[in-house]
């Protein structure tokens, strides 16, 4: 059933917090899930949407991602962080953060600014700054000579530029100031994470303990496991209070290290994330990176100077057709990672996250035999697909 108000979605693979439920049926009125019913085997009534042979998942909630569709939200233009958020919406991100990267601190204040009006329009669900209080060391795709220390003072401005709609700081705890500024975070409610860093085990331990909570991209941009130095991806895997990053896109991580981290932190600590740049979206060629150009060549960007790799074009929906296709996750287990664990950690579980009644109509559609991304609906209303399932007469 379809009116003005109300849509009734039937027959489809429901995929709940109480898990997996087969020719269900739910509801959506305005923007808000009113009804979800459990299998009874009958067939759509008249009106309803037929989803038979669909799965219905919440949408993605993306923590980590500085562009797409050939948008930066590093440019601090607000068309272009328009562009990069309906690409991704478009592909099931039904919830995202708005990652910069590094730059001058003044003009990445301005990005701010610009970017906390989209997060005041609902847009955007926060602002994310991944630099520059990073190593040199491990700086990947972010220039070395406009790395800074994390100073808590200029930690603070940036926080304060984005006018309550700082989400996340990623920083390298081992630099000066490193420390504190993770306690600041803290007590200012902004997430400290771990990232582009060459902290050793000890001192990731401290960040841990002194309020940091996220390890940003885990395995990437940090030092490897050895067997005598665990280094900080021991450490931010074994404590249960941190949630891990991973860009699940077969560039940056081998299959087999995602089932390392998945088996270690499990999905109610793994946040699956894009960390896409402009290209996502779009073919290879040439692309800002804040102040960098990036070559895209067979879908893996990288930096035209050094050849670092640069984000990804990852977007979420492939993302969660790898987990279930090339790693085998339960799709109970892959939406925990690509939304309800994501929801949670921004404190919007009781908006987004999950199938549940009183939450948004924010859904995900995918082919039950391939989970391949068919359709979405964002506040209940269609971003796509909804050509795809007439209502029953």
């Amino acid at each position: 059933m379809t009116t003005a108000d109300r849509t009734v979605l039937s027959g489809a693979r429901l995929v709940l917090p109480s898990g997996v439920v087969e020719r269900g049926r739910l509801a959506f009125e305005g923007a808000t899930i009113t009804t979800i019913d459990g299998a009874d085997g009958t067939s759509p009534a008249p009106g309803e949407l037929d989803l038979t042979g669909y799965t219905v998942v919440p949408g993605f909630v993306d923590l980590h991602v500085h562009g797409g569709g050939g948008a930066s939200y590093a440019s601090g233009i607000a068309e272009e962080a328009l562009t990069a958020a309906r690409t991704h919406l478009e592909h099931g991100t039904t919830t995202t953060i708005a990652s910069t990267v590094t730059g001058e601190i003044d003009e990445v204040c301005r990005q701010a600014a610009v970017l906390s009006e989209l997060v005041e329009d609902g847009v955007l669900a926060g602002v994310h700054f991944e630099g520059p209080f990073i190593s040199p060391g491990r700086c990947g795709a972010h220039r070395p000579d406009l790395l800074r220390d994390p100073d808590p003072a200029l930690v603070r401005k940036l926080v304060d530029a984005a006018r309550g709609t700082a989400r996340m700081v990623t920083l390298a705890p081992e630099l000066p100031g490193g420390l504190d500024s993770v306690r600041l975070l803290a007590d200012l409610g902004v997430i400290a994470a771990v990232g582009h860093t060459d902290s050793d085990y000890a001192k990731t331990l401290e960040a841990i303990e002194a309020g940091a909570t996220v390890a940003t991209h885990l395995f990437n941009a940090m030092p490897g496991i050895q067997h005598r130095a665990p280094g900080p991806i021991v450490a931010l895997l074994e404590d249960e209070r941190v949630t891990v990053e991973l860009i699940n896109d077969g560039t940056h991580l081998h299959p087999s290290v995602l089932d390392l981290a998945y088996g270690t932190a499990g999905a109610e600590r793994v946040a699956l994330i894009t960390d896409a740049m402009g290209a996502a979206g779009m073919g290879d060629g040439l692309y800002p990176l804040g102040p960098l150009q990036v070559r895209v060549e067979q879908g893996v960007a990288r930096l035209v100077e050094g050849g670092s790799i640069a984000g990804s074009t990852l977007t979420l929906d492939i993302a969660f057709q790898r987990a279930v296709t090339v790693n085998g996750l339960s799709l109970s287990e892959t939406v925990q990672s690509i939304s309800t664990t994501p929801a949670r950690l921004l404190g919007l579980a009781d908006r987004v996250g999950s199938l549940a009644v009183g939450l948004q109509a924010d859904l995900a559609i995918l082919d039950s035999a391939d989970h391949r991304l068919v359709g979405v609906v964002r506040r209940g209303e269609w971003i796509s697909g909804a050509e795809r399932f007439p209502s029953r007469s």
